[in-house]
């Protein structure tokens, strides 16, 4: 089965959102230490540190804000998956580890960078 058009451009807009997401980060300092994070509950699209906080970031890319802001579609079910992915990175280190969300909406000329949008 062959993905459509629209299904090969989106995924094409997300891949250049996360690269451009991760410099970002770089840029303010973060430390990337892994991206597309595969875990049995989901995928995190970005795991860093900012100091000693653990960051897992969802990225959302967008050309424009025509149908809603790219953090609006962080609904619950993602926002959920999203504490499970964290747990198991952290069971997988072995220690308790200070974790943060954030969600950076990529625009083609801006990234808005939502630090703790959301709550474990």
């Amino acid at each position: 089965m062959r993905n459509s058009p629209q299904d090969v451009h989106k995924k094409a807009l997300g891949r250049a959102g996360e690269r451009r997401a991760a410099k970002y980060l770089k840029k303010l300092g973060y430390k990337l230490l892994t991206r597309n994070f595969k875990t049995p509950f989901g995928e995190a699209d970005i795991v860093a540190k900012d100091g000693e906080t653990f960051v897992f970031c969802e990225v959302k890319a967008r050309l424009s804000g025509a149908f809603g802001t790219p953090a609006e579609a962080v609904e619950y079910h993602k926002r959920e998956r999203y504490k499970k992915i964290a747990r198991y990175y952290e069971s997988c280190k072995g220690e308790e580890l200070f974790i943060r969300f954030d969600v950076l909406e990529v625009y083609e000329e801006k990234i808005n960078h939502i630090v703790a949008a959301f709550d474990a």
